[in-house]
């Protein structure tokens, strides 16, 4: 595996997302919370060579906000990428909005401004996007915006799944549908599209009953259908149970599809970290007939049992099907923490495990005053075509939090 360093060190770096363009393996773009400036921003990174080099800027705020989080960013067919991020003036009244590039990622126009917060009554936090790049999709283009759409943050309030849709390539989005019960508490929603424009979005009940659950669009995001459970939920610790541990450990779920022209053509898949076996490890379920029913989980590392294993992050190649699952995990020595990833050539039926990171990495570097209470709250894995992956992290290697990347090449 090779690594490379994303950002340079200095202030601390952290929650990274990365997307690669599917006609020219060389474009890719990442973004991370970047507190280059003294202040949380969206950092974007940009490499024109899959990931060896890159290129550090961050995107402009407009003039009411002070900061943003939450990046995550996506790839649409031929150069566009988008990038959702929870902007704010403050701890709560978080909007949630998108920038917009059509020339891969060299320039970006905006934010538009999706969902508007409103003080402590509404915060939209916790954003994702999506693209439509399916390819026997009637939809082909569609962006899809999931946020946690949290209210009455200042007196134990809750908090339901949101999505929006846009129909003109991110430049506008229409009106929002609640995909969770509003009588539940909820964590981040991630987006999958299947081979036809199937829509698929999962998330996390945290109560009263930890549980995977999913709605299904088959008409674009007009409209969403019942929601299904994929599985219950035992939550990991947070933090996890490991001596000088004190960072937050969220549960967050994973979704993605399988739309190569190969045998497992079809299959949507859902990832996530679960304490059922008394220690936090990676679990898959599958669904065979476009996410009406599940599997069983199946744990999918060869962590040992006790270790920590968590923030898992799924891609399938669109080319192959191999299904790559990136984690950390501090199987190695107990304490310092790694990336690994789990691979799949059959479906998900299987798994290689393999080491990504090059160097383990103590995840308190940088911090005074005691262990850190804050790495981020996930690390994310695309594909390079038509085989490999890229994936990107949190990682302390050069003393402070900084993002790093690595892939197969």
């Amino acid at each position: 595996m090779a690594n490379f360093q994303v950002t340079p060190g200095g202030n601390p770096k952290n929650e990274p997302s990365v997307a690669a363009n599917l006609l020219d393996a060389n474009i890719v773009v990442a973004v991370a919370t970047d507190n280059t400036t003294g202040s949380p921003r969206t950092g974007l990174y940009r490499s024109l060579n899959a990931g060896s080099t890159w290129t550090n800027a961050l995107l402009p705020l407009p003039a009411q906000f002070t900061g943003a989080e939450a990046n995550f960013v996506a790839y649409g067919f031929p150069s566009t990428f988008l990038v959702s991020a929870h902007l704010f003036p403050g701890n709560f009244g978080g909007t949630t909005g998108v920038y917009r590039s059509t020339d891969n990622g060299a320039t970006f126009t905006g934010p538009v401004l999706v969902a508007q917060g409103q003080g402590t009554f509404i915060n939209n936090d916790e954003t994702l996007i999506a693209i439509d790049n399916s390819q026997a999709s009637p939809f082909l283009g569609n962006a899809y915006l999931a946020y946690n759409h949290q209210f009455n943050v200042n007196i134990a309030g809750g908090s339901v799944s949101f999505i929006q849709r846009s129909v003109d390539n991110g430049i506008s989005f229409q009106t929002p549908i609640r995909l969770s019960n509003e009588a539940e508490l909820v964590e981040r929603t991630d987006v999958a599209v299947g081979f036809t424009g199937i829509v698929y979005a999962g998330w996390i009940t945290l109560d009263p009953a930890p549980a995977f659950k999913l709605r299904r669009s088959l008409d674009g995001g007009a409209t969403f259908q019942p929601e299904v459970v994929i599985s219950a939920v035992t939550l990991v610790p947070s933090p996890l149970p490991v001596t000088n541990y004190a960072f937050r450990c969220l549960t967050f779920p994973n979704v993605e599809t399988d739309r190569s022209a190969t045998a497992t053509n079809g299959t949507v898949y859902a990832v996530w970290q679960d304490n059922r076996l008394g220690y936090a490890d990676i679990f898959i379920s599958k669904s065979f007939d476009e996410g009406v029913t599940w599997t069983a989980p199946m744990k999918v590392t060869d962590s040992p049992a006790g270790s920590q294993n968590f923030f898992p992050a799924i891609a399938v190649s669109p080319i192959t099907g191999r299904v790559n699952i990136i984690y950390y995990t501090n199987r190695l020595n107990g304490f310092n923490l790694d990336v690994f990833v789990a691979q799949s050539m059959d479906g998900g039926n299987t798994f290689i495990n393999t080491r990504v990171t090059t160097v383990s990495f103590d995840p308190n570097a940088g911090s005074t005053g005691g262990p850190t209470t804050y790495i981020g709250d996930y690390i994310d894995v695309d594909i390079i075509v038509p085989n490999d992956f890229i994936a990107v992290w949190m990682d302390t290697r050069p003393g402070t939090q900084t993002i790093f990347a690595g892939n197969n090449l």
